[in-house]
């Protein structure tokens, strides 16, 4: 075994760094729906969360081991090639964080990796059978399966709670919803958490510090999860805000139905070794929830530009890794220059996202309305049962309020009632 290189010591701390911004990049995944509705107060959520991507850091290496063994030849790469991919990673959480699009923090890491290792060792240094098998068609499989699923949980929700009291219902599905989302964040640990892991061993491998087809230290474990971990706690209350708020309307049942889907798409990709999103997943389920209610609706603008971030996350992330990778390729020098670049970028991107402040104080500000199509939608689909009457209690003001040119214009144009209606 070598000893620790400088270079190396390097890698370890910027796959850290990535770590923490995948942590609040991807606390929306396990908290938005859960704050949104008011399940959990948005400290409280994202203090469970963070525990509980801690917690599931130990319960699995299948993923890690897809990243450091399956995704590159890990015989032809060097410390300075992970560095790169890392720096490409990492612009790319910020960047969506700063405009608030909930894009995948696992294909910005691969798409790092893989542009990176290309322009160093060529293409035949990527495995392309696993891009595909493990990394691609989870990719586009997630959220429609997380989708379908969210919206028959929501409809089933509805449909089992007809009959419920309305208070007592929803209180039962809030309770219902800690729970998923405790599941949720759990199974984010078990799958992203490990991909640090994952990127720490590849870069031991290639620096000599553990032996070829290692699985992950002990160390290496402990500090990816504590990293995730404070990540998760600080939130990134701009995506929260988008997949909260901005996507759909949520109620509990929603949430519950959203949350449920997404954590076992999660927990049965992270079994398989599949590096599946989990921004992907959640997405889907949360549009899923959102048309499965009757009267419900989805931001197709925001989901379009979430979309759009989804299918330049790879891609973008890849062309920094290679250009990184080449400067790196000149010398000890050109290392230091892409570690300047990172850092004064990093620090560009923060303090214009001090321009409009986002936290746990203002997070469930709606962004933008549900525009012309879904709001027409909304307006002629009937509500669920058991939400009529406060609907109608919340918006119909009392009679002594209402204007005498309204009254008459009821007159002369005479309506059913709304409880004919129902």
């Amino acid at each position: 075994m070598e000893s620790f290189s400088l270079i190396l010591a390097i890698v370890v701390v910027t796959a850290l760094a990535f770590d923490f911004t995948n942590g609040f990049h991807d606390t929306a995944n396990a908290m938005a729906t859960t704050i949104s509705t008011g399940a959990l107060k948005p400290k409280v959520a994202v203090a469970m969360s963070a525990t509980l991507n801690l917690v599931g850091a130990f319960l699995s290496v299948e993923v890690a081991n897809t990243i450091s063994k399956g995704l590159v030849d890990e015989t032809g790469i060097r410390p300075e090639v992970i560095f790169a991919a890392l720096v490409g990673a990492i612009l790319w959480n910020l960047v969506t964080w700063l405009v608030g699009l909930p894009s995948s923090s696992s294909h910005a890491l691969m798409g790092g990796l893989i542009g990176a290792t290309i322009a160093s060792a060529g293409t035949g240094a990527v495995h392309g059978d696993a891009l595909v098998t493990k990394v691609m068609i989870p990719a586009v499989a997630a959220p429609i399966v997380a989708g379908v699923a969210a919206l028959f949980a929501t409809r089933l929700s509805y449909t089992l709670g007809k009959k419920a009291d309305g208070k007592s219902a929803a209180k039962g599905y809030r309770a219902g919803q800690i729970a998923s989302a405790g599941l949720v964040s759990l199974a984010h640990g078990t799958n992203d958490a490990q991909k640090t892991m994952g990127i720490i061993t590849l870069a031991l491998v290639a620096g000599g510090a553990v032996a070829p087809d290692s699985d992950p230290p002990v160390w290496v474990i402990l500090s990816a999860g504590l990293a995730i971990a404070l990540g998760t706690y600080l939130g990134g209350w701009r995506i929260i805000r988008t997949m909260g708020t901005g996507l759909t309307d949520l109620q509990p049942q929603q949430g519950f139905a959203a949350q449920t889907s997404a954590a076992t798409v999660i927990l049965a990709s992270s079994h398989l070794g599949f590096s599946l999103s989990t921004t992907h997943s959640v997405s889907g389920s949360v549009m899923g929830a959102g048309l499965g209610r009757k009267g419900g609706v989805v931001r197709w603008s925001t989901a379009t530009r979430m979309l759009v971030a989804w299918v330049l996350t790879l891609p973008a992330a890849a062309v920094v890794g290679a250009l990184a990778e080449s400067v790196t390729d000149l010398g000890d020098w050109g290392t230091a220059v892409v570690a300047v670049f990172l850092i004064a970028s990093s620090a560009a991107i923060w303090k214009l996202s001090r321009r409009e402040v986002v936290d746990h104080n203002n997070v469930n500000a709606t962004q933008e309305p549900a525009g012309v199509v879904t709001t027409a939608i909304a307006a002629v689909t009937p509500p669920p049962a058991g939400t009529v009457t406060e609907d109608l209690t919340a918006t119909i003001p009392a009679p002594a309020t209402i204007p005498a040119q309204a009254t008459a214009a009821a007159a002369a144009d005479p309506v059913s009632p709304p409880a004919a209606a129902v």
